[in-house]
Order: C-alpha cells, then sequence, then structure tokens
C-alpha cells in the first residue's frame, strides 16, 4: 500500500488537489453567498476614502461617455452619427465598461491574490467570479440611469425593455468565461496582465461603441451626392457579425432603442447564446484543469 492509499483509506485529502470538476463546481457553487459578500465588500472598501462615496460607482462612466461623447460627436461628424447618437453612444460605454472592467480585473484575480491563494485552501474560480460579480453589482445602477435617460430624452417605453434581464445575464456568463480563461493564462505568463489593457482597448474601438460598423462599412446605396454608390467592406461586416461583444451591444440597443434602424437581427440571440454556452463551459474547465497550480511558487 502507497502513502497515498493509506492517506485516502484514513479519509485524508491531498492539499490544494484537484478534485472532480462535478465536486469542484459544487464547492464553487456553494461558495456563491461568499463571492457576492466579497464584492460587496470591495465595492464599498474601494470608494470609502471618497468624498462622493458610492456616487463614483455612477458617476465614472457618466463622466466617460460625456467625453467620448463630445470628442466622438465632433469627429465623426453629423453624417456619420447613427438615429439616437446620444443614447446610441451611453449604451455602448455603460455595456462595454462592464465587460473591460471585468476582464482586466478578473484575468489578475489569482495573480493579485497570491498570498490568499498559497495560505488558505479554497476553489481558487471564486476569486475571479468575485471580480466579475463586483463589476456586475456596479454596473446595475448605471442600467437604472441608462433607463431613466431613454425616458428623459424621448424613447418609448416598451415590453422590448424586459430582454435585458436575459441579455445582460447572457453577457455576465459569457464574461465569467473569458475573465476565467484569462486568469488562468496570467498565472502561467504573467506578462499578459500588462497586455491586458491594451487588448480591451483594441475591442472598444472596433465594436462599434460610437458608429454603426454596418453604416460605415457596409454598401453604400445610390444617392444625389453619390450616384454611383459605394461597394463598402461587406468582409469587415461580416466578420462582426461573429464578434460577440458587438453581437451583445446590438442586441442591447435593438431592445432598449425604437425605430428600423435598431431592428433585432435574430441571429445575434442565436450566436449570443452559442458563445455564452461555448465562452462559460470552456473556461470552467480550462481553469478547474490547473487548480493544483495556483499558488504554486517556481
Amino acid at each position: 500500500m502507497t502513502i497515498a492509499d493509506e492517506a485516502a483509506s484514513a479519509g485524508l485529502t491531498k492539499v490544494g488537489g484537484r478534485p472532480s470538476l462535478r465536486e469542484y463546481v459544487t464547492e464553487v457553487w456553494r461558495r456563491r453567498s461568499f463571492i457576492f459578500s466579497m464584492a460587496k465588500f470591495r465595492i464599498e472598501s474601494e470608494n470609502q476614502q471618497n468624498s462622493l462615496g458610492m456616487f463614483w460607482v455612477i458617476l465614472k462612466p457618466l463622466l466617460n461617455a460625456l467625453i467620448y461623447g463630445a470628442v466622438f460627436g465632433v469627429l465623426i461628424g453629423p453624417q456619420g452619427r447613427p438615429p439616437h447618437f446620444v443614447e446610441f453612444l451611453i449604451i455602448g460605454i455603460f455595456v462595454f465598461e462592464f465587460f473591460a472592467q471585468s476582464w482586466t480585473a478578473g484575468g489578475r484575480a489569482i495573480t493579485n491574490n497570491s498570498a490568499l491563494v498559497q495560505s488558505l485552501a479554497f476553489p481558487r474560480m471564486v476569486l475571479p467570479l468575485a471580480a466579475v460579480t463586483e463589476r456586475f453589482l456596479k454596473f446595475l445602477p448605471t442600467v437604472a440611469i441608462m433607463l431613466v435617460f431613454l425616458v428623459a430624452t424621448g424613447n418609448p417605453i416598451t415590453w422590448h425593455w424586459l430582454l435585458i434581464i436575459p441579455i445582460f445575464a447572457l453577457f455576465f456568463a459569457f464574461t465569467c468565461g473569458i475573465v476565467l480563461i484569462t486568469a488562468r493564462l496570467a498565472v502561467h505568463w504573467r506578462d499578459l496582465n500588462n497586455f491586458l489593457p491594451f487588448i480591451t482597448r483594441f475591442f472598444f474601438y472596433t465594436t462599434g461603441i460610437f458608429f454603426s460598423i454596418e453604416e460605415r462599412f457596409g454598401p453604400k446605396p445610390p444617392s444625389a451626392a453619390n450616384p454611383e454608390g459605394t461597394p463598402g467592406h461587406p468582409w469587415l461586416v461580416t466578420l462582426t457579425d461573429y464578434q460577440p461583444v458587438h453581437e451583445f451591444l446590438s442586441i442591447a440597443r435593438a431592445a432598449l432603442l425604437d425605430g428600423p434602424f435598431y431592428d433585432t437581427n435574430t441571429d445575434y440571440w442565436v450566436y449570443s447564446i452559442l458563445w455564452t454556452i461555448g465562452v462559460l463551459a470552456f473556461g470552467v474547465w480550462f481553469f478547474w484543469r490547473a487548480e493544483e497550480r495556483y499558488g504554486r511558487v517556481d
């Protein structure tokens, strides 16, 4: 009988060992209250030193929307702006900021908490999930502000607004999958954390936050100024059709804004659901596979 067999017969388990995937996910689910509490505590501790306190949760995205709207509204010009440009911009910035901040913070969740990981035994997946949950809790007040703004600017309240519940639930799950993948990769390659701000910035400028990709790069019909029209870049439009963040932004805008320009692309719903299931499932499996690696000092 080996030492491992003797330990097993005595009911002992390996410290930091990797349980089965099913047991691991069950352990993470049992700690859902802890994940929520950790996220809430971090929000409070982050803002308690500021004179404006928790108001910064709402003020930061509003200031970003104001600055980007003023700058890019002028650069794009009135001819290049989509209908409901201000609302279009605010929805894009608020939704994308949740994704970008979750990705950056969640990717560092293991490497920035190495002392905690090395000293306590718990499913390491708790840390990146808490990081995403923290950003999602910050995101919810901005959703309320966004809806109030839409009403104030004359957009009608319709039953389509209820679609943001499944949209943002899917986006939360998709973001968790991306963060789990990144958090493990950052353990193996620490330099990834330095690249994340540049990667998120690339997505920010190429996802259609300030302009409609379909309108700007799609084919232009003949007009008085351009009798022959232009072929556009349909390959680029097709490529972005399969970009998940662009899909989530598109269906969110379609649910909240009225008009033929924002007709819902049903394919985007299918793609978003498939992206969410695939990325989350792979992220959970990929992160779990390296459970014994987290906290190890090489």
